[in-house]
């Protein structure tokens, strides 16, 4: 089994967190307000986050070495996805968990 530090642990959980957070969020609220929260820019760019996230913490699950840059991407994806949220509004629990992510998938990418 690899060994598995606490930054990892952590990057798992905000991996996961965020996988979720997108994911219903764009479900629940994106759909039921249509609009803006509905255009396929946003509403691909927030699918896309939600499987970054999952991909990731699977990554880092499995101690592949490669989990580097599945997060350096991630990281990216996850920043892209918070200012676009933000643009769109009413987002804002989605904004905190994609912000959260990068960070920590930053430090991962390291």
């Amino acid at each position: 089994m690899h060994h598995m530090s606490t930054e990892m642990k952590a990057c798992i959980d905000n991996c996961l967190a965020c996988y979720s957070e997108c994911l219903s969020m764009a479900m629940g609220h994106c759909l039921e307000l249509g609009g803006e929260h509905t255009k396929p820019p946003h509403f691909k760019l927030m699918m896309a986050c939600a499987e970054i996230c999952r991909s990731s913490a699977h990554f880092m699950l499995i101690g592949s070495e490669h989990h580097r840059h599945v997060c350096r991407e991630c990281a990216e994806i996850c920043a892209q996805c918070a200012h676009d949220c933000a643009r769109v509004g009413d987002m804002q629990s989605c904004v905190d968990a994609c912000l959260r992510c990068a960070e920590s998938c930053k430090k991962m990418a390291a």
